[in-house]
């Protein structure tokens, strides 16, 4: 498999290697030997999916505080994503900063998004889904998310006709100055 940094520490790019022929492809998303020689030592505990009718469905952006904080492995089976994620580690030199990764069914690629950073994702066709791994079940009471657009966040959402998709729980969300996030990180 490929690893790259997206840019801000801890938040990675995974391109497993796909084994093909005329019946179609094989591949390997997930082996914990394999992440671990690589330095990832996760162990996910739920898995999650996710379908979107239409392009444009923004989810996020979301996260959970300590001591349920949850690392994602993502990828996508059908459709395509630009997939977000923001650094909410106050006294993190990139804190409030964001980096942002094309994932698609097509190119199988995936992004591990760890514990203090706030994550969302547009769909960008039709008919998407999305699966992730998270390292602690769903906790509503340290579920916590920010407005995904944000001025001083700024994220560069790409436009999609008929424009976005949200749910009452996104629109409602606080922007990043009003968010309770993790706190003294070194």
């Amino acid at each position: 498999m490929e690893i790259r940094s997206l840019g801000i520490d801890g938040v990675l790019e995974i391109v497993p290697r796909r084994h093909g022929d005329a019946r179609g492809f094989f591949m390997e998303t997930y082996n914990a030997e394999r992440f671990s020689q690589a330095g990832i030592d996760l162990v996910f505990v739920q898995d999650n999916h996710s379908y979107s009718a239409m392009a444009g469905v923004l989810r996020g952006l979301h996260y959970q505080l300590e001591p349920r904080a949850q690392d994602k492995l993502l990828r996508v089976i059908r459709g395509s994503i630009l997939d977000v994620a923001v650094d909410i580690r106050r006294g993190s030199k990139t804190f409030g900063k964001w980096v942002a990764c094309e994932i698609t069914a097509e190119k199988g690629n995936q992004i591990l998004v760890p514990k203090g950073f706030a994550h969302g994702f547009v769909t960008l066709v039709p008919d998407t889904e999305v699966l992730y791994k998270v390292t602690d079940t769903y906790s509503p009471e340290h579920d916590r998310s920010i407005r995904f657009d944000d001025p001083v966040i700024g994220i560069e959402w790409p436009s999609v006709a008929g424009g976005f998709q949200l749910s009452d729980k996104d629109l409602k969300a606080p922007v990043l100055a009003e968010a309770d996030v993790f706190a003294g990180w070194a």
